[in-house]
């Protein structure tokens, strides 16, 4: 088994690179998906959330509202530790019941957008690294989440900055370009994983 962690900034693009190593046949472990999760209603998760910050955190239909609880925690650093604090062992359980059932000569890659600011690149042969400029990530989370700009900053400067996730990576897919030199950059990088 060969196990990769996908990383890159809110709004770099690694969403569109994990769809395409999946076509490719990689088996994709989803941090952000699980952690949805581990907080659906009737959830230990979604009970801890409530208890540290209040019904507020929800909708009219009992779910999380994720946005409202982004917007609190992204604006201060101790309510993200507790937010963390809650959700990243939960996640932590369950990525590991998805790595046994992968088959062994599986190549597994982990979308994990919290991997530099977590230390986690130790836990992986390779690490990806989806990267694009800070004025292109603003540019599209403002476009294509409709976030305004200010909250966009805030989830930018909650991240690990750019430098410091280039470090750890053992490769580097630049998204700043056309979905077609998306497509050409990730065959590659999925043709060097498999030949690994």
């Amino acid at each position: 088994m060969l196990k990769v962690g996908l990383t890159g900034g809110i709004g770099s693009g690694k969403s569109e690179v994990s769809k395409r190593l999946a076509a490719g046949g990689a088996v994709v472990i989803d941090a952000d998906k699980i952690a949805r999760e581990v907080v659906e209603p009737g959830t230990p998760g979604l009970a801890e959330i409530l208890e540290a910050f209040g019904e507020g955190v929800l909708r009219p239909d009992g779910t999380l509202d994720r946005e409202r609880l982004g917007s609190i925690v992204f604006a201060d650093t101790g309510k993200l530790k507790i937010l963390n604090g809650i959700v990243h062992p939960k996640v932590g359980a369950r990525v590991g019941e998805l790595q046994q059932a992968a088959p062994e000569d599986a190549i597994v890659v982990y979308d994990v957008p919290l991997l530099a600011e977590n230390n986690l690149a130790g836990f992986y042969d390779v690490v990806i690294v989806v990267d694009a400029s800070d004025e292109i990530r603003l540019e599209r989370l403002r476009k294509f989440r409709d976030m305004p700009e200010s909250e966009a900053r805030a989830r930018l400067a909650a991240q690990a900055s750019r430098e410091d996730r280039l470090k750890i990576a053992d490769i580097v897919i630049d998204n700043e370009g056309s979905l077609d030199a998306l497509d050409a950059r990730v065959a590659e990088v999925w043709a060097g994983l498999q030949s690994r």
